[in-house]
């Protein structure tokens, strides 16, 4: 995950994208059927990264076989979010599933609510 972490850090939009993977999946926390594919999922991510403000990665933890937790603090509409970024990585580095999590719930409502507005979505 060290081009992705690199990438969300420098807030490299370009970069973030290039990190994943053609056929990334991407579980979000805030609805039950995951996205697939790196247009769709650097479309997501794009705009997580106008989202979140104040973000950082606060400790990483891997099991040396291309799975790593990284966790992030940030605000989101004035609100402090806690996180974990799960993902797997294929042997080129580049991200293959992805796997948000967020606390506390009013955080996660400030999310989806900052997310449909970002994407225009009702």
């Amino acid at each position: 995950m060290d081009k992705f972490r690199k990438a969300v850090e420098a807030r490299d939009a370009d970069a973030l994208v290039a990190s994943l993977a053609e056929d990334v999946v991407f579980r979000s926390p805030v609805v039950f059927k995951p996205y697939q594919g790196r247009e769709m999922v650097g479309h997501l991510l794009r705009a997580v990264l106008r989202i979140f403000t104040d973000f950082e990665y606060v400790s990483e933890l891997g099991d040396g076989k291309g799975k790593t937790a990284l966790e992030f603090k940030a605000k989101v509409g004035g609100r402090d979010i806690q996180g974990i970024d799960l993902g797997t990585v294929n042997e080129a580095g580049l991200v293959t599933e992805l796997t948000v999590f967020v606390r506390p719930f009013s955080a996660t409502q400030a999310l989806m609510e900052a997310m449909r507005a970002e994407l225009g979505l009702s």
